[in-house]
């Protein structure tokens, strides 16, 4: 039994695609791109006008989203605004009941230790 010949061709991949031929394009040719029909300019005008207005439903949806914004806001204002004011009473509570204190110590007790 001899050995195989598992020798494969060498076989340039340059040479290998021009034998298949020219390739098949698949999408729009540069030429059909070029060639396309395009808007006059008062078209364009009249979207760019059709965009700056927009569409109604838009914007009363808009308009909804804004309201209910505003009174969540107003909502976290308040609550935040409450916090801060029982925040501020217990602060004071605090700061009063501490300077009762030391004006109880004596100063000849501080300076004895």
């Amino acid at each position: 039994m001899g050995k195989r010949d598992n020798r494969v061709a060498y076989v340039n991949p340059i040479a290998a695609a021009r034998s298949r031929g020219p390739v098949q394009n698949s999408g729009p040719t540069i030429q059909d791109y070029l060639g396309r029909p395009r808007p006059t300019w008062e078209e364009i005008k009249e979207q760019l006008e059709k965009k700056k207005k927009g569409s109604r439903a838009l914007a009363d949806f808009e308009d909804k989203m804004n309201e209910r914004w505003k009174k969540e806001l107003a909502k976290n204002r308040e609550k935040l605004l409450g916090d801060k004011s029982k925040k501020k009473r217990k602060k004071k509570h605090k700061k009063h009941s501490g300077k009762k204190k030391r004006k109880l110590a004596s100063p000849s007790d501080s300076e004895l230790d």
